[in-house]
């Protein structure tokens, strides 16, 4: 069976790609079959990981999380259960309720006490609200929340000529899935990977599937630094000016209380490489679910509404596209400053948006596999004292 968008163009290519990485087996109704995501996803997911010469199925990373986890396609909430779509007064929405100040958050942004489920009182504050409003509080209150609708044209930023990055340090400061993603690849590649923490900001993937953790984490350096504490502040940049790539996913601001200026790294020859969600200029919260459904990855069911396409598929796509920019060679001494969205990087794949059709008869749907790590994660800061030495802080 071949398969055409609104264009003609044949997907067949596309079909299988999503059918074999296991994002169709999450992506419907909980009773329906498994449904065809719009775009091309998981062929670039393939496509990175084949330039860039990564060890990795790169299409099938998009899934491996919910192998992991034993996630499976809930339709309109998210595979990992912390995010739904819901009907707005104009349209139809994505929420998270993801971190554990979020419930509280969500009792602001609908002016009131939640109980332990929030989702009906939400869900009846959005049905009398626009999208845009939603948007525009959810902003202002540090939810992460977003319209579903069509993307916008976006194209992310291009990688520059690929080096090899055996034996080149690497400093993390990313957490969750994205960045260490990110890290984890350009370690099977035999980077010098240093992982990042603070005393009062931990990873939090720490608390959840410890054997996924130790997949993205295993053979890494664990480093924890106090920038409040003047000497291990210094410590803190005399790490980052070793760095030939340094990952972090924070704001400009939050970097510059820990002393830490991007563009001033990249101008010194960092390639640095920065992940949010909607970009280093935007004061807009996202994580994978939400970020994907709000720039049109979504398929929709008999009755219209807008389901989930795999899990948190945002943060793995993110992840893989942010390791080839990570591999870029700087030119005459100056790095470069990646500002990566999230956003952008799902918008751009996404060619147009359909209700989701069944994978066709004959092509083999996989479902979500996970690959195995022989080597441990590190604890939180096992390697402090080690690397400061190597710094000559100790």
């Amino acid at each position: 069976m071949t398969v055409h968008d609104e264009t003609g163009n044949d997907t067949v290519g596309r079909v299988r790609d999503w059918a074999r990485s296991g994002v169709a087996e999450l992506t419907g109704s909980a009773a329906g079959p498994p449904l065809v995501p719009p775009g091309r996803a998981a062929t670039l997911a393939r496509e990175v990981a084949l330039r860039c010469g990564f060890p990795v199925d790169g299409a099938r990373l998009l899934s491996e999380r919910a192998a992991f986890t034993g996630g499976r396609r809930l339709g309109p909430v998210s595979v990992g259960g912390s995010c739904r779509i819901l009907p707005t007064g104009d349209g139809w929405a994505a929420v998270s309720c993801a971190r554990p100040d979020d419930p509280a958050l969500l009792g602001a942004l609908v002016g009131a006490e939640l109980p332990t489920d929030p989702w009906p009182a939400v869900a009846a504050w959005l049905s009398g609200r626009s999208g845009d409003e939603l948007v525009a509080r959810a902003t202002m209150l540090g939810v992460a929340a977003g319209v579903v609708r069509a993307p916008a044209a976006t194209t992310p930023p291009s990688p520059g000529t690929p080096r090899s990055v055996a034996g080149l340090r690497v400093v993390d400061f990313t957490a969750l899935w994205a960045g260490p993603l990110c890290a984890h690849l350009l370690g099977l590649l035999g980077a010098d990977v240093v992982k990042v923490e603070t005393p009062r900001r931990p990873d939090g993937a720490r608390l959840g599937n410890p054997a996924f953790y130790r997949l993205l984490h295993g053979g890494h350096r664990s480093v924890v630094l106090d920038p409040d504490i003047p000497e291990e502040r210094r410590a803190l940049a005399r790490l980052v000016d070793s760095a030939d790539i340094v990952l972090e996913a924070s704001r400009p601001r939050a970097l510059a209380r820990f002393g830490l200026d991007a563009a001033a790294s990249a101008a010194s020859g960092t390639v640095w490489v920065s992940i949010t969600a909607y970009g280093r200029d935007s004061d807009r919260v996202g994580f994978g679910d939400d970020v994907a459904a709000a720039n049109g990855l979504v398929v929709h069911g008999e009755d219209g509404t807008p389901y989930f396409c795999g899990d948190a598929i945002a943060d793995p796509l993110t992840g893989l596209v942010a390791a080839e920019l990570a591999m870029t060679a700087p030119r005459d001494g100056a790095g470069v400053l990646y500002d990566l969205a999230m956003a952008d990087v799902v918008a751009s794949t996404v060619d147009a948006t359909g209700r989701g059709a069944p994978v066709p008869a004959g092509v083999p749907v996989a479902s979500p596999t996970p690959r195995a790590s022989r080597v441990p994660a590190a604890p939180g800061g096992a390697h402090t004292a080690e690397v400061l030495r190597e710094l000559g802080c100790a």
